[in-house]
Formats: C-alpha cells, sequence, structure tokens
C-alpha cells in the first residue's frame, strides 16, 4: 500500500477554514454588542418617561413646562455617574422635545459605550435618537 492514500486536510483547507470562522465571529461579535447596547436604552426610557409625566403635572399645576429638573422632584443624573450608563438634560425653550439623555463615554457604569448618542424624548411620548453618524432614527427604540 502506498502512503499517500491517507485522508486528510491539507493546511490550505485548514487555513480558509479558520478564516471563514474569524470573519463569521467577528460580524457576529458586532451584531451582540449591537444587541447589548439596545438592551441598555431602557434605563434612559424608564427615567424620560417618569420626567415626562411629573413635565406633563407641572404643566398643568403651573400652566408652563418647567426649565430645571429640580421643579419636578426627580433625581435624574446631569453627568456620568458610576451608577447610570446615561445622563439626563432638560431641554429649555418653547418646543415639544422636553428632555434628552447622553450615553456616557467615559465616568459612567462599566462598560462605558465608544461613541456617545442621544436619545430625545417629546412632550407627546415620542422617542427618537441621535445616532453617532448624526442620523436621527425614530424606529430605535
Amino acid at each position: 500500500m502506498s502512503r499517500h492514500n491517507k485522508k486528510a486536510f491539507t493546511l490550505l483547507e485548514l487555513i480558509i477554514v479558520i478564516i471563514i470562522v474569524g470573519i463569521l465571529a467577528t460580524l457576529g461579535l458586532s451584531q451582540y454588542n449591537r444587541v447589548v447596547e439596545r438592551g441598555r436604552t431602557p434605563e434612559a426610557k424608564g427615567i424620560l418617561g417618569a420626567l415626562r409625566k411629573a413635565e406633563l403635572s407641572y404643566y398643568l399645576e403651573k400652566g408652563a413646562y418647567t426649565t430645571s429638573f429640580t421643579d419636578l422632584g426627580i433625581t435624574a443624573p446631569t453627568s456620568c455617574t458610576s451608577t447610570h450608563y446615561f445622563y439626563y438634560y432638560a431641554i429649555l425653550g418653547s418646543g415639544d422635545d422636553r428632555a434628552g439623555a447622553c450615553r456616557c463615554t467615559t465616568g459612567g457604569k462599566n462598560p462605558n459605550y465608544s461613541i456617545g448618542y442621544y436619545l430625545r424624548l417629546f412632550i407627546d411620548g415620542r422617542y427618537d435618537a441621535q445616532l453617532p453618524d448624526g442620523t436621527i432614527d425614530m424606529t430605535y427604540w
């Protein structure tokens, strides 16, 4: 019998398989990170929703919208802290967007996100997201 009858994979076939697995793992990891990040947005949505309800109550009582979170009696971090993924800000003026949240890139609850993005709350209950590339995504939530 000849020694060349053995069935085995060649080195080239193994390298091709390793490259394909590496590409699939990279694609899967980026999708995984995106899903995990979307899972962190309920923190912002919950606090923004509470701010909206308090803002509507304030408007019914005073006849005008507030310009400060302290008037609403709600505690929301206005800078990145180690207990939150987002910090929150009031939007002043007469527009229908009332509050926003920004994803912490440093100083926030770990892991911090590499690029900050903004989530806005409108007084009628709509939300949108301004993504890092500047686009507005109404379906982000």
